[in-house]
């Protein structure tokens, strides 16, 4: 007889479901997401046991299809994230975060001489490299990396 798994967060009908994100990084991802604002239905789970990444986070929001920019913004804090789309309880696309080669508005740039840090006007800043994560300022070319990148 085949044992069963137990699930450790609810099915979820329609929507999207965020997985493998790190449990360091999942609230800034809700933040990132806007889900403070979110009229849908909304489950999150932290410190779940993941063969990949020791714990994760999880995040469901049903009858929500993200557009991918916005999808984009949780890869510089959840490079592992996978995106899964549910229609009636059935994953019927799955696929990994990709960041885009320009991140603009998210990441504050560290350098206190920075334009962006005086004026009122968006970031912008280059993905130079994807691994490690490193991000070049557009404005001022100060380049961070890892740990360094300050999400705003």
């Amino acid at each position: 007889m085949k044992e069963k798994k137990e699930l450790a967060v609810a099915a979820l009908r329609n929507g999207t479901v965020i997985d493998h994100i790190p449990s360091h990084a999942l609230f800034k991802a809700v933040e990132l997401l806007n889900l403070a604002r979110c009229d849908k239905g909304i489950t999150i789970g932290n410190n779940l046991e993941s063969s990949k990444l020791g714990r994760k986070g999880i995040i469901k929001v049903a009858d929500t299809d993200f557009p991918e920019e916005v999808i984009s913004r949780i890869a510089i804090i959840a490079p592992t994230a996978v995106i899964n789309v549910i229609r009636d309880y059935e994953v019927v696309e799955k696929r990994p975060v990709t960041l885009p080669d320009e991140v603009v508005g998210i990441v504050v740039c560290n350098n206190p001489k920075c334009l962006t840090r005086h004026e009122p006007m968006p970031s912008r800043f280059h993905v130079t490299s994807r691994e490690p994560l490193t991000l070049t300022c557009h404005y001022c070319e100060h380049a961070v990396t890892g740990q360094e990148i300050n999400v705003g």
